[in-house]
């Protein structure tokens, strides 16, 4: 049961990942998008658009980075390389999607909920793929 509602917690991290990429990487100029992280202006979203573009592409990688090891780890039995290769891509990929939300706490205390936000799933989907 519990690689069950692992899996599942990590799939939804990757969903919200990937939602973030299409928010920093496609729709940021979206005056509802630049608004939403803190941006000042239009002026200010086209000058960080390069910045934004870049960093949502990071959340996108991670985001498969989850795909492939969920793949890999249903994919063999226990204790087989498969199944060892897919939680450690697992774990790998959304221990750095929580370590980027730990990373954006330390930017002021307006960045505690959008941390609490990118962070949540990724720390339950950790803790449980360790006992899946």
């Amino acid at each position: 049961m519990v690689p069950i509602i692992a899996t599942a917690v990590a799939a939804l991290a990757a969903l919200l990942h990937v939602y973030i990429f299409v928010m920093e990487s496609i729709q940021w100029t979206q005056p509802r998008v630049w608004r939403r992280f803190g941006v000042a202006d239009q002026a200010a979203a086209d000058v960080t658009k390069p910045m934004a573009y870049d960093q949502g592409f990071y959340n996108l990688f991670l985001a498969i980075g989850v795909v492939i090891g969920l793949a890999l780890f249903w994919a063999g039995d226990a204790g087989t390389t498969a199944e060892v290769a897919g939680r450690a891509l697992v774990l790998f990929s959304l221990g750095s999607m929580l370590a980027a939300a730990l990373v954006l706490v330390t930017s002021g205390a307006k960045y505690l909920r959008p941390a609490a936000i990118q962070g949540t799933l990724p720390l339950i989907g950790f803790v449980l793929f360790l006992f899946a």
